[in-house]
């Protein structure tokens, strides 16, 4: 039989006091609640309860301890302290405070019916009482010592059940009353929301301080910045992108393309860069399919792998080579360049004005090299490395560092543990969907959720995606009405403050292990991964499921 606990580990100032606590809570029936630390404000002076025991069928005791050695001498109580010796009482303690938990008690509304039973109890846990102890205000049966902890539970308990001098006694209701009542109520809760705003701010500033680089590089037009996941990369495409179409970097306007490959990331661009006046802003801003589609280049479907790879760029090409100086580009930036096959980048070097001089810039991270193709530029680019992580709370950076291309300086910040959920593959969705709800009871709205797939997508994905087409399921990646649900091949450059990321695939497939560095790496502040722990294992390795608490 144990007793509960409030809070359920609390922080005591002395050894003495979490002694007697670890002891209460060991030796007091099921049912009753110790409650550590209370304070209450009294009219003339403010108390503290070292320990309440609140127990059901019995009554309620307010207990003071106290370590050292104790003594009395001369009908006055003192204590070892330090080299010297204080003046202390400890049974007009116990009894102040007791009345002043009392009356506090009682004048609460929830708190009904006669008078319960009260009571209060001394503890000297280092120092040995006689059996035939006795002073006048403090009988034997209300204090304990030293020699008296093996049964102190039950010393507690006989403080009331035996020695009641009046009021009711209190059952199970009135003892869930009063542990409301102590702790208070209508407390400000921790709230995850804020936080994570918080944090957030912390990292637009650190990630503003790293845009000095784009004013250190200003006078280079071939650079390609690398970075592991969270170290601003997208953000400072974004900075990039803007400074040039502004000529905030040159002094200069400039004729800007932004191009990516996935349409997520495409909208998430458009709303950080298509705003403002047009004059400020990129000429375009999209994937590189509408790149080709606006030379009027035509889509190939989505099974024709091979004009998507060869084909198509070949035609956007030629047809770019074609254009008027004045539709071409002063500079074009690649957010996520490595999803870029070989035959992607000529097609952008002719829509610069200039292809020796015109800006090109490129940022990428190998490590996200998620779909089956390779591509590099055939020009030489100066590297930057970035080598911070920003945007991901230490314990989800920690979780995906021996993924990331390089190590990391890990700035983001603390935040929760990263939670792994055991789940069979095939019960893996389901088991995603049952995280959500516990998202929700932490505190986190719709808009700050996402659940992501690395296997087969999540239904609502599918149906959102027919019936809202991809614009419109990419518009209610904003909407705050529902959480969102996507995979990790449409999720790069993306990121939400709570993220769960269901691994519903057996592991097997090409380049899971940098499928699993996106997915873990997309929450900002809270991650639940779910999947069976040998297929994390097969995919990222002992040291991730190691951090992964497998």
């Amino acid at each position: 039989m144990t007793a509960r606990s409030v809070p359920e580990r609390p922080v005591f100032v002395t050894t003495s006091e979490k002694e007697v606590w670890r002891l209460l809570v060991d030796q007091l029936p099921d049912g009753c609640v110790v409650l550590a630390n209370l304070r209450v404000c009294g009219e003339e002076r403010d108390h503290e309860a070292d320990l309440v025991c609140l127990m059901p069928g019995n009554g309620i005791v307010v207990v003071e301890v106290k370590g050292n050695r104790v003594w009395v001498e001369d009908d006055q109580w003192y204590q070892k302290w330090g080299g010297s010796s204080r003046w202390i009482d400890p049974v007009d303690q116990a009894a102040r405070t007791m009345y002043a938990l009392r009356d506090y008690a009682e004048g609460d509304f929830r708190h009904g019916g006669p008078r319960l039973c009260w009571s209060r109890h001394v503890v000297l846990a280092h120092t040995a009482l006689e059996q035939d102890f006795a002073m006048p205000e403090c009988p034997r049966w209300q204090i304990s010592g030293s020699n008296d902890l093996g049964d102190l539970g039950a010393r507690i308990w006989e403080t009331t059940a035996s020695h009641r001098p009046f009021g009711r006694i209190p059952d199970a209701d009135d003892v869930d009353a009063l542990q409301e009542i102590l702790t208070g109520r209508y407390l400000p809760s921790r709230d995850v929301v804020t936080e994570a705003e918080d944090r957030a701010l912390e990292a637009d500033r650190l990630t503003a301080e790293q845009a000095m680089l784009l004013q250190v590089t200003r006078l280079l037009n071939r650079v390609e910045i690398r970075g592991g996941a969270g170290s601003g990369k997208t953000v400072l495409a974004i900075r990039q992108a803007s400074d040039l179409a502004s000529g905030r970097l040159t002094g200069e306007r400039r004729r800007v393309a932004v191009v990516c490959y996935s349409i997520g990331l495409s909208r998430h661009l458009r709303r950080h860069l298509l705003r403002g006046t047009k004059a400020d802003r990129p000429v375009f801003v999209g994937t590189f399919e509408e790149f080709g589609n606006r030379f009027g280049v035509r889509s190939p479907g989505r099974e024709e792998s091979e004009r998507w790879e060869h084909d198509f760029p070949a035609e956007v090409a030629e047809r770019v080579s074609t254009l008027d100086e004045a539709d071409r580009f002063d500079a074009i930036v690649v957010d996520e360049a490595q999803d870029f096959a070989d035959h992607w980048w000529p097609a952008l070097l002719l829509a610069l004005k200039d292809e020796e001089a015109g800006g090109l810039y490129a940022y990428s991270d190998e490590r996200q090299r998620i779909f089956p193709r390779f591509g590099r530029p055939p020009i030489q680019f100066v590297p930057l490395v970035l080598d911070h992580n920003l945007r991901n709370t230490r314990q989800i950076a920690e979780a995906f560092l021996p993924l990331a291309p390089t190590g990391m300086d890990i700035r983001g910040g603390d935040g929760p543990e990263v939670t792994f959920v055991a789940a069979p593959t095939a019960e893996a969705l389901d088991a995603a969907d049952d995280q959500v709800d516990t998202l929700f009871d932490e505190g986190w709205r719709p808009v700050d959720i996402a659940l992501i797939t690395m296997g087969k997508r999540h239904p609502v994905q599918e149906e959102r995606q027919a019936s809202l087409g991809q614009d419109g399921y990419w518009r209610s990646f904003w909407s705050e009405d529902d959480i969102f649900y996507g995979h990790v091949l449409g999720f790069k450059g993306m990121e939400r403050p709570a993220v769960v990321l269901c691994v519903n695939e057996d592991g097997d497939r090409d380049r899971s292990a940098e499928r699993f560095y996106v997915g873990l790496s997309r929450a900002t502040d809270r991650l639940i991964v779910v999947g069976d722990p040998a297929v994390v294992r097969r995919i990222a390795g002992a040291d991730v499921a190691r951090r992964l608490g497998l």
